[in-house]
């Protein structure tokens, strides 16, 4: 036998005795997990980056726009996204994983919502509410001097998506969209406004603390389906698309496909991780509201959460 054939029986006996592969490592290079500017995101996020650390990964914590981070993802220069809503972000995860570099992990186990939502003090005003009809006949109950005689709806950041400027306009609705400039200011406003029972109309979403705080409805619009966003003949408005509701379902975890290929066991990791909208909206809840850092609180659920974390990496 042949020197090279005898170390190359070595390597294979000494790896099937100790139950080892050499190709289920993970690489020594850092897996980069993106992070966006919603705090469930942040916790969701850094609960992933502890675990992969805890099973002897690399980490490097990366800020990523959330939609234009499906680039770096299919690049490989970014490798995890841990919070992909249904409601916002499927038209980019359609797009991106076609071809494969960019690959679904299945959900958080979390379910989304997105919607306008209303205080139910202004159900006084305009009592059509939920039906999205009874918007332009109680526009002006949610006007603002810069926006009168059109209601004022308070939308999120521009970068999370979400098509309200283009529903506006395919509904033929009253009213104008402002865009909040971050998730705190969104709700900073939301917490102002129901102190001083004041007009407002706004973004929210769950899991998040706000529905549970605040009594209030999501406004009842058409019922999404896929042709609302995709044909302009489809529902009320046969010349526009978007006159619809936002989809409503699964926040789902997406990555590069390189995470499978270099880093085998944390993509197992990752594919294993769930959280329930319950325990995510305490998270927040502790962030947001208690002044507890995401740091703090995702310690916190990694040391009251250890047999889970762990089947995760077994």
């Amino acid at each position: 036998m042949g020197i090279l054939k005898k170390i190359s029986l070595i390597i294979s006996v000494f790896f099937i005795f100790t139950g080892q592969s050499l190709v289920a490592g993970d690489s020594k290079d850092p897996i980069k997990l993106t992070l966006h500017d919603w705090t469930g995101q942040l916790i969701t996020t850094n609960i992933m980056a502890e675990v992969l650390k805890k099973a002897g990964n690399n980490v490097e914590l990366v800020q990523a726009d959330y939609i234009a981070q499906f680039a770096g993802l299919q690049t490989g220069d970014l490798h995890l996204a841990m919070e992909m809503w249904e409601t916002t972000g499927r038209d980019a995860m359609d797009e991106y994983t076609a071809d494969g570099r960019v690959v679904n992990i299945g959900s958080t186990g979390m379910e989304g919502i997105e919607e306008w939502w209303y205080p139910s003090y202004m159900k006084e005003k305009c009592p059509g509410l939920p039906d999205w009809e009874a918007l332009n006949d109680c526009a002006e109950a949610f006007s603002t001097p810069e926006t009168s005689p059109m209601g004022r709806y308070l939308g999120a950041p521009v970068t999370w998506g979400g098509f309200d400027d283009e529903r506006v306009e395919a509904l033929g609705l009253d009213w104008e969209v402002i865009h909040a400039g971050t998730d705190a200011a969104l709700f900073a406003e939301l917490e102002s406004a129901y102190q001083r029972q004041a007009p407002i109309m706004l973004w929210v979403y769950a899991p998040h603390w706000a529905p549970s705080k605040f009594d209030g409805e999501w406004v009842e619009f058409p019922a999404y389906t896929t042709e609302c966003y995709t044909d302009p003949s489809w529902g009320i408005n046969k010349n526009s698309a978007y006159d619809c509701g936002k989809p409503r379902g699964p926040i789902w975890k997406v990555a590069s496909s390189q995470l499978q290929e270099k880093w085998p066991n944390a993509y197992n990791a990752v594919e294993a991780f769930t959280l329930s909208n319950d325990e995510m909206g305490s998270m927040v809840v502790s962030v947001d509201l208690e002044g507890n850092s995401v740091e703090s609180v995702v310690a916190d659920w990694m040391s009251n959460n250890k047999s889970k974390w762990e089947s995760w990496i077994k």
